[in-house]
């Protein structure tokens, strides 16, 4: 199959609008490892619209883009042996050297650490336990690569140990399920009963040995994304309902927002939180259907920056919580309110990827270490001009 072209937007857009989300995570009241002084209860409202879809999306397009690379070279061995060498590295690289301010920060500024970031490191950091809760060292954010890799490793013996005739079997039989309105309505089910089953609700933990409800959804959203790229079944049940889908989508949100304004200051009561995560996951993969037929329909073409920003996507991710979290934890005391707090972390983190990214890409022996390749694509040859 060709490149679809819009899977590239939507990754890009996905892990943009993750950004959002997380300097959005230091003025809400949720759990995050730095707070802002001045919390916003509002901010949930808006936050609603992306919280119960965004991962699941991101394993989607994770999954699609390993089907495609797959198909490049059909073999398991080597496929797991390429994706070990693009996920294991960043993530070991930046437990030891770019993670480590994001607990530091978090001890200091809410379960009252005391000590340096530099005998943080030395005494502390390195040393596998808990502080106050918080184990070290850390993968924080990067579970998802972590979750990504070992997602791959369970495919990969799958690949290998099926025939390509039980692969061929198994593509057409997930295709039947998913065609026509079934796209919408088997995913929903099984959301739906997957939220019923873990009720009254089991918050992720992102430890990857114990954290069955958060694997439950990943992984068939991941191998969705796989089934995805070659099912024309499902790619036609998909033009054909996404905007039903958005639809769907739209009026969950709504319940969702309307809830969470009537209980801005209070926690949703049990009988109403059991409904209230049923809506969501109407709302979670009408989303996913909705923003996949966007993607095909307005999105699946190339332009200027499209492959340099899905190159930057990958160092993106490892760096922007460092600096979202160092920021916010800098900023505590500087007696600015929360527009220009937000604008500075914004403007910070932006920034930073950015320089992240342009430095890390021309340091050859850093590539592999920030989610890139290791050898830089060759520029194209400047035509010679006669005499």
């Amino acid at each position: 199959m060709a490149r679809h072209y819009g899977m590239d937007w939507l990754r890009i857009g996905a892990f943009g609008l993750l950004i959002f989300y997380h300097i959005g995570m230091v003025f809400v009241p949720w759990a995050y490892h730095a707070k802002t002084a001045h919390p916003i209860d509002w901010v949930t409202i808006p936050m609603q619209a992306l919280n119960a879809w965004r991962l699941s999306l991101l394993f989607v397009v994770s999954g699609y883009a390993s089907r495609a690379i797959f198909a490049g070279e059909p073999h398991a061995g080597r496929f797991f042996w390429g994706r070990t060498k693009r996920l294991v590295p960043p993530v070991l690289f930046a437990m030891a050297v770019i993670n480590p301010l994001q607990p530091w920060v978090e001890l200091t500024t809410q379960h009252g650490y005391t000590h340096d970031f530099r005998y943080f490191l030395a005494n502390d950091y390195f040393h596998i336990h808990k502080i106050s809760g918080i184990s070290v060292p850390t993968w924080q954010h990067l579970w998802f690569v972590v979750y990504l890799f070992v997602y791959t490793a369970l495919l990969s013996v799958a690949l290998a140990v099926l025939p390509a005739r039980a692969r061929a079997g198994v593509s057409r039989a997930a295709g039947w399920v998913l065609s026509g309105p079934l796209v919408i309505l088997v995913p929903v089910a099984l959301l739906v009963g997957n939220w019923a089953w873990s009720f009254p609700g089991v918050a992720e933990t992102h430890d990857l040995f114990n954290d069955l409800p958060a694997h439950r959804l990943y992984l068939p959203m991941f191998l969705f994304g796989f089934l995805l790229r070659e099912s024309a079944p499902v790619w036609a049940a998909i033009r054909r309902w996404w905007r039903v889908a958005a639809m769907l989508a739209g009026v969950a949100y709504g319940i969702v927002a309307t809830v969470e304004a009537i209980y801005l200051k209070s926690q949703i009561p049990l009988d109403h939180y059991f409904w209230f995560g049923m809506v969501r996951a109407v709302q979670s993969w009408c989303s996913v259907v909705a923003l996949l037929g966007v993607a095909d329909r307005y999105l699946n073409h190339d332009a200027p920056g499209r492959a340099m920003l899905n190159e930057a996507v990958f160092p993106f991710y490892i760096i922007h919580q460092t600096i979202i979290v160092g920021v916010a934890g800098a900023l505590l005391g500087a007696g600015i309110g929360p527009l220009a707090e937000f604008a500075v972390l914004l403007a910070t983190t932006t920034a930073g990827c950015w320089l992240f990214y342009r430095l890390g890409r021309e340091i050859v022996p850093l590539r592999p270490l920030i989610g890139l390749r290791l050898s830089k694509a060759p520029r194209p040859a400047r035509p010679r001009v006669a005499a």
